[in-house]
């Protein structure tokens, strides 16, 4: 891993808990994964906007973020959608031929508060 991304995921730990966004992240290397994971992936522009999208309006799917986003591509959109569900911030779920998303509010709250401010 990276020692700079340590670093960074280290300050915004800290500054969450100082500002009491966040109450404690555990130091254990499943949290410090999946927070590398959450950061990397809130790191783009695009899944930014869709991670903000989602946790405003819940429950959309694939076809209504589109809408929303206007200017990205169905693959494009898809690979954002990917990389935001692996890294367990949004969660999916399948109802007949569509796909449902929501940000998943527990890993939210732990690693990225200010989504649901």
């Amino acid at each position: 891993m990276n020692d700079m991304v340590l670093i960074l995921i280290s300050i915004v730990i800290e500054l969450q808990k100082m500002c009491g966004e966040v109450d404690t992240v555990g130091e254990n290397q499943e949290d410090i994964g999946q927070a590398v994971k959450v950061y990397k992936a809130l790191g783009e522009p695009t899944r930014l906007k869709i991670a903000l999208l989602l946790a405003k309006e819940s429950n959309l799917c694939f076809t209504a973020v589109g809408e929303r986003l206007e200017t990205v591509a169905g693959s494009t959109l898809s690979h954002h959608l990917k990389q935001l569900t692996d890294s367990g911030l949004i969660d999916s779920r399948k109802n007949g031929s569509f796909i449902h998303y929501n940000v998943n509010r527990k890993v939210a709250e732990k690693f990225a508060p200010f989504l649901l401010a």
